[in-house]
C-alpha cells in the first residue's frame, strides 16, 4: 500500500468483514475468531502499520484520522468497496473515525469496548505516558519479563484463568521492533485531541447500525460510557457480557463469535430490529 508493507490474514468466502485490533495489539488477538467468521464472511484481520507483522514507517501520522484513512486505503488495495467492520478498544475509535470519514466503506459497525470520550477510566494512566519519566518507562516495557506482561494482559480479563496459551504473544510479539513504542506513544500523546474530534464525528455515525460488546468487567474502557455512546448512536444495540473483561472476543470466544455471525448475517436494523442474545458467564 503506497509501497509500504501492511500484514493481514484472509479467510472465508461471503461479504467483506474487516477486524481492527486495539492499542499494541494485532491480527493474532482475533485467532479465536476467525475460523467461526470465515464460515459466514471473508475476514481480513489487519495489523495497523506500526503494530503486529506490518512495516514500520517513521514519523507516521499517529492520529485517528490519519489512521482511518489508511484503513480506507488498505481497502483500496484489498479491492473492497464495503465492509462490515469488527474492532476492539483503540481499533473502536479507529472505526467509528472510518465510519464518519468514510461512511460509504462501513456497512455496520462491531465495538468491542471502543475507546471513547465519554470513558474517564485510564485517564491518569495517559496522563503519565505523556511525562518524561512516563516515556522512559514506555520504552522499557519490551524489555520486562514475561510474567509481568501476563500479569498485565490478566488484568484485561473479567477471570484470569481465561487467559489462553498463545494469547499474550499477539500483543508483545511486534513491541521490541523499533519504532513500535515510538507509534504508541504518539497516540497517547494526542489522547485527549484525538477524543474530542471523536466526540464532535459522532454524530455522522449515529445512523450506522452498530452493534456494542461490552464485558460487565472491563478495567480498561468503563462499561458506564457503553451507555453515553449508545444515547448518541441511535441505531446501535449494546450487548453485556456478564463476567468478561476488556477483551471479551479473546475471554469468551463462543459467546462473542455467535453474536457477531448474528449481526452481520441479519436483516439491517431498519429492515427488521435486531436484539442481542442474551448471555451468561461461562
Amino acid at each position: 500500500m503506497d509501497g509500504k508493507k501492511i500484514h493481514y490474514q484472509r479467510a472465508g468466502r461471503g461479504r467483506p468483514l474487516l477486524l481492527l485490533h486495539g492499542l499494541v495489539g494485532s491480527a493474532r488477538n482475533w485467532r479465536l475468531n476467525i475460523s467461526f467468521l470465515a464460515s459466514h464472511a471473508t475476514v481480513y484481520a489487519v495489523d495497523h502499520f506500526n503494530m503486529g507483522e506490518s512495516e514500520r514507517v517513521p514519523g507516521l501520522d499517529a492520529s485517528l484520522a490519519a489512521t482511518a484513512d489508511r484503513v480506507a486505503a488498505c481497502m483500496d488495495a484489498l479491492g473492497l468497496a464495503e465492509a462490515d467492520i469488527a474492532a476492539h478498544s483503540h481499533g473502536g475509535a479507529v472505526a467509528m473515525m472510518l465510519a464518519a470519514r468514510h461512511p460509504d466503506r462501513v456497512r455496520r459497525l462491531i465495538l468491542f469496548a471502543p475507546a471513547n470520550p465519554f470513558c474517564d477510566l485510564g485517564r491518569q494512566l495517559i496522563r503519565f505516558y505523556q511525562t518524561r519519566f512516563g516515556v522512559w518507562f514506555a520504552r522499557q516495557i519490551p524489555l520486562a519479563p514475561r510474567m509481568l506482561k501476563a500479569t498485565a494482559l490478566s488484568r484485561m480479563y473479567g477471570d484470569p484463568s481465561r487467559v489462553e496459551k498463545g494469547a499474550l504473544e499477539g500483543y508483545t510479539a511486534g513491541l521490541r521492533v523499533p519504532g513500535t513504542i515510538d507509534h504508541v506513544l504518539q497516540i497517547v500523546r494526542r489522547w485527549s485531541v484525538d477524543m474530542g474530534l471523536l466526540r464532535e464525528a459522532l454524530p455522522v455515525v449515529a445512523e450506522k447500525p452498530t452493534l456494542l460488546i461490552w464485558g460487565d468487567r472491563d478495567r480498561a474502557v468503563g462499561l458506564s460510557s457503553a451507555r453515553e455512546l449508545q444515547r448518541i448512536l441511535s441505531r446501535a444495540s449494546l450487548m453485556v457480557i456478564p463476567g468478561a473483561g476488556h477483551i471479551a472476543f479473546e475471554e469468551m470466544p463462543d459467546v462473542c463469535n455467535r453474536a457477531m455471525q448474528d449481526w452481520i448475517s441479519s436483516p439491517l436494523p431498519a429492515e427488521q430490529g435486531f436484539s442481542p442474545a442474551k448471555t451468561s458467564a461461562a
